[in-house]
């Protein structure tokens, strides 16, 4: 596929589908990129070159037919005769596939970056045409990433802040013996608990662009299979639960909490708090707290939305420190309907636009005459009586009356008689 529309015409762009031969110029923009800029962004995108290279052919083979690995590698490159320009990779965000999400963005140095990033953005809108809703995720200090998917159309959505809570903090949380009678484990038959929860937990816009069913928090036999060879293959393990409100019978809390048994990497957690539970902050901490004590000493990060205010000054109350910080932007492909101009119709000139329905000729007299009331009409020919009744029919408020000639005739008889 050729797009010249946004670089020099002499240049030959191309646009298509990664392939194994592009892992050494997805290895060189991997360091020119936008995430290099800080230290632990380039370290990611180091280990997903290295995972890349490693399971390369086996998520090949998954994208030729339907399974949840399917868009593991959805990945298009844009080159210019053998030189890589620029790389994107995006995958589904729900079940549904109605969202999804650009996952990151690789542009070389020393060109027009905009133009080579907005052809790859724009050649996924193009593509994958069940997505009706766009999000990424963007450092907020990344001003190059932010100018390029402002002018892709993205807009702010929420504010993400990442927390790490240091081994001596966790120790300290880990005593407070938590306060979570109706702690019970996650299972399929809790979909639409956690379902409810999400929902009631982030205002309505978020709800929206994410668009979750019940099925999102459900797992397929495939992907349980999936998760646990890949638990076994990191040397990690996840731990989740969900607090049960009897009175309500609802899920008012849920969290999950991936360790490293091996004490290499910081364990993750996610959190999740009804908007009217917010007490539950510090139970459902400790308790993370207790489950990190049985594995290898390591940091726990922990994500916090900007429209759960409570969670975020919980955290900075107990001395956890700021990693990063975050945007959420997502783009509807309606959006270039909402930033269109009205159109005015005083320029428009209606005689001209309407030529079509004047009459071409005068018209042509019909055959009714219209009498005054009480005069007899005197036809111009003479009719012979027929047993079939000529009817006219008259329109009116989409409803018809229909005139017969047995009203008239009442009505001389009618006149004689009196």
């Amino acid at each position: 596929m050729k797009m010249t529309s946004l670089l020099p015409q002499n240049l030959s762009v191309v646009i298509r589908p990664v392939q194994y031969r592009d892992l050494d110029g997805i290895e060189r923009l991997t360091h020119e990129s936008f995430s290099a800029l800080t230290p632990q962004g380039e370290s990611d995108g180091a280990k997903q070159v290295q995972w890349l290279r490693r399971w390369y052919g086996l998520l090949k083979c998954l994208s030729w037919f339907p399974n949840p690995l399917r868009y593991r590698l959805c990945a298009y490159v844009l080159e210019t005769g053998r030189t890589l320009l620029g790389m994107v990779q995006v995958s589904p965000f729900n079940r549904t596939r109605s969202t999804w999400r650009v996952d990151r963005v690789l542009l070389e140095r020393g060109n027009d970056r905009l133009s080579i990033g907005s052809q790859l953005l724009r050649h996924c809108f193009e593509s994958i045409l069940e997505a009706r809703t766009w999000i990424l995720e963007v450092n907020v200090n990344d001003a190059d990433a932010l100018a390029l998917y402002r002018r892709n159309g993205f807009q702010r959505l929420a504010e993400i802040t990442y927390w790490e809570l240091k081994p001596e903090l966790l120790s300290s949380l880990a005593l407070a013996e938590p306060d979570l009678p109706n702690l019970l484990p996650v299972s399929n038959a809790d979909a639409q608990l956690l379902y409810q929860l999400d929902t009631a937990s982030m205002p309505p816009l978020v709800r929206q662009v994410f668009d979750r069913q019940t099925c999102d928090f459900k797992t397929g036999l495939f992907e349980g299979l999936t998760d646990a060879f890949k638990q076994w293959l990191n040397k990690s393990e996840v731990v989740s639960g969900y607090v049960f409100e009897p009175s309500r019978k609802a899920a008012i809390g849920y969290f999950q909490i991936t360790v490293d048994r091996k004490g290499n990497s910081p364990h993750v957690a996610t959190l999740t708090v009804h908007p009217a539970y917010t007490w539950l902050y510090p139970e459902l901490l400790s308790q993370l707290a207790r489950i990190a004590q049985d594995f290898p000493k390591q940091a726990l990060r922990i994500a916090s939305a900007d429209y759960l205010p409570e969670g975020e000054e919980y955290l900075e109350r107990i001395g956890a420190s700021r990693t990063e910080h975050t945007l959420i932007m997502s783009r509807s492909v309606w959006h270039k309907v909402r930033e269109s101009k009205f159109v005015s119709l005083e320029g428009i000139q209606l005689p001209e636009v309407l030529q079509g329905l004047q009459p071409a000729r005068k018209p042509i007299p019909g055959g009714m005459s219209w009498t005054q009331q009480g005069k007899p009409s005197v036809p111009d020919r003479i009719v012979k009586n027929n047993t079939v009744k000529d009817s006219v029919a008259f329109s009116y408020n989409h409803g018809s009356v229909e005139a017969s000639n047995d009203f008239e005739s009442d009505a001389d008889q009618e006149q004689l008689r009196g």
